[in-house]
């Protein structure tokens, strides 16, 4: 198989990016552990999702262009100050900071549309592409949003993010059009769970260093990290490279990249958020029962997390993943135990879950007699690594190797 055009490696300047976009996730979940009842989970969730489509349009316009150059240089450093800005605005996002919000949202799309827009031939294609809903529907409605106050900001905001969701739906046939560079593409999703995963472990950390550190409490940091370190395996040794491949394969295929990366990353990103404001309330009292909205949130993100797996494995190879669907039935089922037994034997039952998972697709895999291999592709002794023309690495095997002989965990 052959790839269309040439594939490139992440740039140092979208790393820099990242940067706010971290403290923006960290806004977030500070925010989701100070208020995690129904309308917190909501409010949070209206924002994620702003924030997160911004950060896909930015990695598509890093996608589509060498940004390698003075211009799209100051680009990309201009529209992370606006992310800087969006994330100030977030603690009071439903308060007295919304204008700001708005505001700061409403430019990072424009200019971003803008951006992207090199001439004015492309103006029609400029409303139904990847850039035009942000910039002159959910922007707008944002702006509005943190004008008014209240029920009609809720409304308003999140009738921008479901316009930001469905966009790409209603516009399939003009968004197959585009064509993105693979290994590139799906890097930059690995580095947003990277990113996330990352918060979650800021978290923990930033709530025990603030209490004594008892026993219990060092013993709940160990468990939380090692939870971390499960679901990070999880995405990266049995997600990521299969994901890749699937991008690679489809030809271009937007129906598959909208399922695999644009939808199911988000719900990876939500349950990994969700998790991590689990997890603080667990190192906090990690001697005493969870409350019902704590355990909620630490099982049900688990669930989303290895349901969303359960998803990607049916949209690619339309078979049910019997055993990560089981894990996220398990997560479901020991949620109200959660609730009678000290926070830190629920942190360690949930994190054996996951564990056991990976341990039983690990084996599958190395009976397939692909024991070892990188989060982009099966290891290769003989491959070397390569360096894109700015020297960023990107990992075993040469950027153009379009094989992935590599097998697919089959539930």
């Amino acid at each position: 198989m052959r790839q269309r055009q040439s594939d490139k490696g992440v740039t140092w300047e979208e790393l820099f990016f990242d940067l706010a976009f971290v403290f923006a996730v960290t806004q977030i979940t500070a925010e989701l552990f100070r208020d995690h009842d129904l309308l917190g989970v909501a409010q949070a969730l209206i924002l994620f999702i702003s924030m997160y489509w911004a950060w896909v349009g930015v990695t598509i316009y890093a996608n589509q262009r060498d940004i390698g150059n003075v211009r799209d240089r100051v680009v990309i450093f201009t529209l992370g100050f606006g992310n800087l800005v969006l994330a100030l605005a977030i603690p009071g996002a439903f308060d007295d900071r919304g204008l700001l919000y708005g505001v700061s949202y409403l430019i990072i799309r424009a200019l971003l549309a803008g951006f992207a827009l090199n001439n004015f031939r492309e103006w029609r294609g400029f409303f139904v592409g990847p850039y035009g809903v942000g910039a002159v529907i959910a922007g707008p409605l944002l702006l509005i949003g943190g004008i008014v106050d209240g029920t009609a900001r809720i409304v308003l905001w999140a009738t921008a993010s479901a316009m930001d969701i469905f966009s790409p739906l209603a516009l399939r046939r003009q968004l197959a059009r585009f064509r993105v560079r693979p290994v590139h593409y799906t890097h930059r999703y690995g580095l947003l769970l990277i990113l996330v995963l990352g918060e979650s472990v800021v978290q923990v950390g930033a709530v025990a260093s603030s209490l004594p550190l008892t026993w219990y409490r060092i013993l709940a940091v160990a468990g939380s990290y090692a939870l971390a370190c499960g679901l990070w395996w999880a995405y990266f040794i049995h997600g990521l490279w299969a994901f890749r491949r699937a991008v690679v394969q489809s030809e271009g295929s937007s129906d598959v990249r909208r399922a695999i990366l644009l939808y199911a990353h988000l719900g990876f990103s939500c349950g990994i958020i969700v998790i991590s404001v689990g997890l603080a309330e667990v190192v906090r009292t990690p001697e005493t029962g969870m409350r019902m909205g704590d355990a909620a949130l630490l099982y049900g993100g688990s669930a989303l997390f290895l349901g969303t797996f359960a998803y990607t494995h049916w949209r690619l190879h339309r078979t049910v993943a019997w055993r990560r669907l089981l894990a996220a039935g398990a997560c479901l089922v020991f949620f109200p135990v959660a609730t009678l037994i000290p926070s830190l034997a629920a942190l360690v039952t949930l994190s054996a879950v996951i564990i056991v998972v990976n341990v039983v697709e690990q084996a599958i895999l190395r009976r397939h007699g692909a024991g070892r291999f990188s989060g982009i592709g099966p290891y290769r002794p003989d491959s070397v690594e390569s360096e894109d023309d700015q020297g960023m690495r990107i990992g075993p095997g040469r950027e153009d190797d379009t094989t992935d002989d590599g097998p697919v965990v089959s539930d």
